[in-house]
């Protein structure tokens, strides 16, 4: 346990953002997870209409630390390169 008055004051901003953090990364991910369903069963404007929902997410997740820059750019670039495939696909049939 601290006994430093500025160390007790570190646990509890530690455990505020620890918890803010916790938030949003598990909105982020269920976000996420509702793109890739939406990958499996909708249209092509559906899905073209959602990307930029999900790059701006990963955007602003490592704006605020919760990502690192380099991991949410390359989960963006994995997403684009999936989506444009599966774009092509939509377009073919």
């Amino acid at each position: 346990m601290a006994h430093h008055k500025s160390a007790i004051k570190r646990i509890k901003t530690n455990e505020k953002a620890r918890l803010r953090n916790r938030h949003q990364r598990s909105t982020m991910r269920t976000e996420v997870k509702k793109f890739f369903y939406l990958l499996d069963t909708g249209t092509a404007e559906e899905i073209k209409a959602a990307f930029p929902k999900i790059t701006t997410l990963y955007d602003k997740a490592a704006a605020k630390g919760i990502l690192h820059k380099k991991n949410a750019s390359r989960h963006i670039s994995r997403l684009a390169k999936t989506v444009n495939k599966i774009l092509e696909e939509i377009a073919a049939e």
